[in-house]
């Protein structure tokens, strides 16, 4: 699970608090009803409940100035621009709001506080039993043991001005479109255990994780010996396990098969939270010098896709093609690989893909086994 046991505490208290009569204090929520709110805001009532009375906690710890809309208000506009990339003109005048310059301050100070939130509703598991189930679960949907989360970049398409010759060059991908990246991990049930600040669109995978925060955290090994699934575009380490570029037998090709229905999860993911969250489609436009807010909108994104799953909320129905997972480059610097990770790598193969290691594991074995 994504989330922290005092936090998941508190959505069940959430949960089982919403299921009796409704609450004492009204907001402009309670105008609607259940189906116009999900028709606005991607989201159930209780969701939305625990979120307002989350940014409100929130709100009293951060100093700033006195916002001059009614906290509920500033979350409805919020989450109406995350749900659609745009501000309704029905919102906005529920809300009483007629410049859009005040819709976007609203949005952007409510980005700040659930963005800031993201230590506490996007996090690995921490204890030893937590991470054996996380990678139990992985083992059993594809076969792979030891892996802690599926790593892969999300690109998100951005405006930038082809004027700007150097910075518009940043900003084009290896697909040919202008994006932010942001690094993500998630689990096999599309919980999000990690996400990076966003890169303009031209950092490959690998520099993304050797500079991110959660790469080195993993590569020093603080979270355990597991592996992450990566792209081709990663390099194989000891906890980064990328596809192999050139199977050569039935085990190694099974592998890859494996690899590849464990890393569609994050391609559903991403899915799921740019249907749900359709400002991810286009997030406006964007200068090198001027990621923070788009960052804070992705992290915030996470945040809310992670308490949408555990109030069992469904993302509104696909509407034409999900965006494919971006592949990135091919990484070919297999020589530099230390022979040891290579030998973990085919130990991997040869124990769970071989004809010999086909057969079903023994009952009630659930136990991880370890890397070399």
């Amino acid at each position: 699970m994504a989330f922290a046991l005092p936090v998941w505490l508190a959505i069940q208290e959430e949960l089982l608090r919403h299921t009796d009569s409704d609450s004492d204090t009204r907001s402009c929520f309670d105008d609607l009803d259940d189906d116009a709110l999900f028709q606005t805001f991607h989201l159930t009532r209780p969701c939305i409940t625990f979120i307002t009375e989350t940014v409100q906690s929130r709100m009293q710890t951060q100093p700033q100035e006195k916002p001059e809309l009614p906290l509920d208000a500033m979350v409805m506009v919020a989450l109406n621009y995350y749900a659609h990339g745009i501000s309704s003109a029905a919102v906005l005048q529920r809300v009483g709001l007629s410049q859009m310059d005040q819709a976007a301050a609203a949005i952007a100070m409510v980005s700040v506080l659930i963005a800031g939130l993201c230590d506490q509703f996007v996090s690995f598991p921490l204890t030893g039993d937590a991470k054996a189930n996380v990678a139990v679960k992985i083992k059993g949907l594809c076969g792979i043991p030891n892996v802690l989360g599926i790593l892969a970049p999300a690109h998100f398409k951005i405006r930038a001005s082809p004027y700007e010759r150097s910075s518009f060059r940043s900003f084009v991908n290896t697909l040919g479109y202008t994006s932010v990246v942001s690094q993500i991990i998630c689990d096999s049930e599309g919980n999000v255990l990690s996400v990076e600040s966003c890169c303009v669109g031209s950092t490959g995978e690998q520099e993304m994780w050797e500079s991110s925060d959660k790469g080195r955290e993993i590569e020093k090994e603080l979270l355990g010996q597991f592996w992450v699934i990566g792209g081709r575009g990663y390099q194989l380490s000891k906890n980064v396990l990328p596809p192999l570029a050139a199977p050569a037998t039935d085990s190694e090709n099974r592998f890859n098969e494996a690899h590849a229905k464990i890393l569609n999860v994050m391609r559903t993911t991403l899915g799921s939270m740019k249907r749900r969250f359709r400002c991810l489609m286009q997030l406006g436009f964007a200068k090198e010098a001027t990621l923070d807010k788009k960052s804070n909108i992705i992290k915030t994104c996470c945040v809310l896709h992670n308490i949408a799953m555990k109030f069992s909320v469904p993302p509104p129905p696909a509407a034409g093609k999900i965006e494919p997972l971006h592949q990135g480059r091919q990484v070919t610097s297999t020589a530099e690989v230390n022979a040891e990770v290579l030998q973990a790598r085919q130990k991997v193969i040869e124990s769970s893909f071989s004809l010999a290691s086909s057969s079903p594991d023994p009952p009630g074995d659930n136990t991880t086994e370890e890397k070399a």
